[in-house]
């Protein structure tokens, strides 16, 4: 006797059997997609969600998570949610002002270029942050014997659209 609430039956149509195949058969798509599509397929051939969490080493309550996704945005569902995360607590402005300190001045103990850490110390921004903010920039005062500025004077405005990406 079958107990729990009965399970909704997963239907595909031909296009979308053909793309979960081709997904599954891929090597450059990630694991956990390749996992959500196989359980779809074995959910649309009528296999319950605690046969398919047996087979695939997951809980039942994912399988029946996936499902229902599934059901409810077809495709689209066997994709990640996009996470939220803590706003940025950096404002444009001020990362401009960051940039134009970083490359049109020095430091004042004398040395030749900007580290993470002194315009860290600085600024009063974390160097973690700080470190970040060089890389997404491909800010590397330290790379070169003399550092070059730069002469765009839309640089603000470009880095700006950058950053907003």
């Amino acid at each position: 006797m079958a107990m729990g609430r009965p399970e909704v039956e997963l239907v595909l149509n031909e296009g979308e059997h053909s793309q979960l195949m081709s997904i599954t058969r891929s090597r450059s798509i990630s694991a956990a997609l390749v996992t959500r599509t196989r359980i779809v397929l074995a959910a649309a051939d009528g296999e319950p969600n605690s046969a398919i969490a047996q087979r695939l080493q997951l809980t039942r309550a994912t399988v029946g998570k996936r499902r229902l996704r599934f059901l409810e945005q077809r495709i689209n569902g066997l994709y990640d949610e996009v996470r939220p995360g803590k706003p940025r607590t950096i404002c444009d402005e001020r990362l401009a002002q960051l940039i134009h300190k970083t490359l049109h001045t020095k430091p004042a103990d004398g040395s030749t270029h900007w580290s993470v850490r002194t315009i860290a110390a600085e600024t009063t921004i974390s160097p973690t942050s700080m470190h970040r903010y060089f890389k997404l920039l491909g800010l590397q005062p330290h790379r070169s014997e003399s550092f070059k500025l730069s002469t765009d004077q839309f640089f603000i405005e470009k880095l700006r659209d950058v950053v907003g990406l």
